[in-house]
């Protein structure tokens, strides 16, 4: 009988194999998902650091517990052990460039493993990254080749030469274990095919070069008009009893932001919403809402609070291809007056400085309550390629408005 690896061994190769079939099946859907694939990247690279560590604890236990003697000689056993030194590089080369390639990328993805441990990016240079890439690519396909001919060879061994070779690997000649840990391989293969998202039928956006920066602006501009044109008739009767009304007997009021108010922005991303909002701001308003001309206002947001909600993409937006907040870490709305659009209803029209790059915007903005205390609710569409936000291959779904809204209580100040 032909002695057999020691338990922890074979507990690896299996766990690494039913591993390597899941890393097979994504790998080769990833290419063509686009930003529907932002999660699986995430497994792909969960999976893949734990390929590396169960493979170091295979290699440490393989001097621990020797393996086995060869029961096969010559050229053919000559190119066993070849394929076996190839799978420990397959499996230690293909992590390792993986990792290479992602902290080498000039959009800096971070990873958590599994969604609970963060994994550092290697201190490599930039040029790196084409390397890695390629030879991710390679090793990953060479590694398919290997894995394919390590299956044959055992079958060879089990099926045409009956030498109970395959033994070797299944604790106590179990026939269960014989039928269940090969299957193993084949529910990893499945599981990765079955975590891939459906195929999607909508329309795919447009590209972002083909998105003209002028025509963009000039919608955005052409939105907000024709909402007001769109008001009920007697609007244009408001306005001009308000154009009529009383001169101002003072300075306009100054207005005190309340805690508890929200800024928060949504975006259509291949058929799907990301909605977030922005945990840090401050608004200085001065405003008279008779006499809505008077109107000072100055939003200040701190771009490093945005959140959507997830980890994995809430560390990508303080990055170039998004906010850039390094950089530019506030964005700024300034208006020097507002019109009325109809009853307790306003439009303002200002600048926003977002990313370093100064472009004219409108909000619309209603208000509710009485004397001292207001309630303030708005909203505004906003052109993002103008300002250079969502500029990488991972927004390319990303649609090219932005609609965001705000909703706050404001205290006049004595």
């Amino acid at each position: 009988m032909p002695q057999r690896y020691s338990l922890a061994a074979i507990t690896l190769h299996w766990a690494i194999a039913a591993l390597l079939a899941f890393q097979i099946a994504v790998g080769w859907a990833l290419e063509g998902l686009g930003s529907h694939g932002f999660f699986l990247y995430q497994w792909h690279k969960s999976v893949g650091m734990l390929i590396l560590a169960l493979t170091l604890a295979r290699v440490a236990v393989r001097y621990w517990k020797p393996r086995p003697a060869k029961l096969e000689g010559g050229w053919q056993g000559a190119l066993a052990s070849g394929v076996h030194v190839g799978l420990y590089a397959f499996m230690l080369g293909a992590p390792l460039t993986g990792w290479a390639l992602v902290s080498t990328a000039k959009v800096k993805v971070p990873t958590l493993l599994f969604g609970v441990l963060p994994l550092p990016h290697l201190p490599l240079p930039a040029s790196v990254h084409a390397i890695a890439e390629n030879g991710h690519g390679l090793i990953a396909w060479l590694g398919i080749a290997l894995f394919l001919l390590h299956v044959a060879g055992a079958l060879r061994h089990h099926v045409m030469m009956r030498d109970g070779l395959i033994w070797r690997m299944v604790p106590g000649r179990s026939t269960v274990l014989l039928v269940a840990l090969p299957a193993l391989i084949v529910l990893g293969f499945i599981a990765g095919r079955a975590i891939l998202p459906a195929p999607q039928t909508a329309p795919a956006p447009a590209p972002v070069a083909e998105v003209d920066e002028n025509s963009m602006e000039a919608a955005n501009v052409a939105e907000a008009e024709a909402m007001n044109a769109a008001a009920p008739a007697d609007n244009a009767a408001q306005n001009a009893t308000q154009a009529a009304a009383e001169e101002p007997v003072g300075p306009p009021p100054a207005w005190t932001v309340q805690p508890g108010g929200r800024i928060g922005f949504s975006v259509g991303n291949d058929g799907e919403t990301i909605s977030g909002s922005f945990s840090k701001w401050t608004a200085a308003i001065v405003m008279d809402p008779d006499h809505p001309d008077s109107a000072d206002i100055k939003v200040t947001i701190d771009m490093a609070s945005a959140s959507v909600g997830d980890a994995y993409k809430d560390g990508m937006l303080p990055g170039d291809e998004f906010f850039g907040s390094a950089a530019h870490p506030t964005a700024t709305f300034i208006a020097k007056g507002a019109q009325a659009s109809g009853p307790n209803r306003y439009r303002a029209s200002g600048t926003l400085t977002l990313k370093g790059v100064a472009k004219p915007q409108t909000i619309r903005f209603s208000l509710s309550g009485k004397d001292a205390t207001r309630k303030v609710t708005g909203s505004a569409t906003i052109a993002r390629l103008p300002f250079g936000v969502g500029n990488g291959d991972s927004s390319k779904g990303l649609a090219p408005q932005v609609a965001v809204t705000f909703d706050f209580t404001a205290k006049r100040k004595d």
